[in-house]
């Protein structure tokens, strides 16, 4: 199983970035995906999810009305929309994928890609 993120940068305050998480070796239908973040000193939290059966969402509340999750199932590919960066965005962003329903617990996903930096200037 492989998860490979990418699209992160560096942007200034109010900029959009797309990043992207390609998926191989399993099935993504049965998965919930999502997106956490880790900056400096601090731990990794929770940004937005996706549940690639009925493709539900969920968003952190830091994110909400700003980020975008969602999925291509023909390239077995989740996105993460972010729209109006602020500097505290600033974070290594990482995808994961977890068997069953939705959780904000980076503890209870199962795989994880290699983490993308994506770095907001002021």
């Amino acid at each position: 199983v492989q998860l490979q993120a990418f699209g992160g940068g560096l942007v200034q305050a109010g900029d959009s970035l797309r990043l992207s998480c390609a998926a191989s070796g399993l099935t993504a239908y049965s998965f919930t995906w999502a997106w956490f973040r880790q900056a400096p000193g601090k731990e990794r939290d929770f940004v937005a999810a996706i549940s690639w059966a009925g493709g539900s969402t969920y968003y952190a509340d830091s994110v909400k009305g700003r980020f975008t999750v969602s999925r291509d199932n023909a390239k077995n590919t989740v996105y993460l929309q972010m729209n109006t960066l602020k500097p505290e965005d600033t974070a290594v962003y990482y995808c994961a994928a977890r068997r069953g329903n939705y959780s904000p617990t980076n503890s209870e996903y199962d795989y994880w890609g290699q983490g993308t930096q994506v770095t907001v200037s002021s």
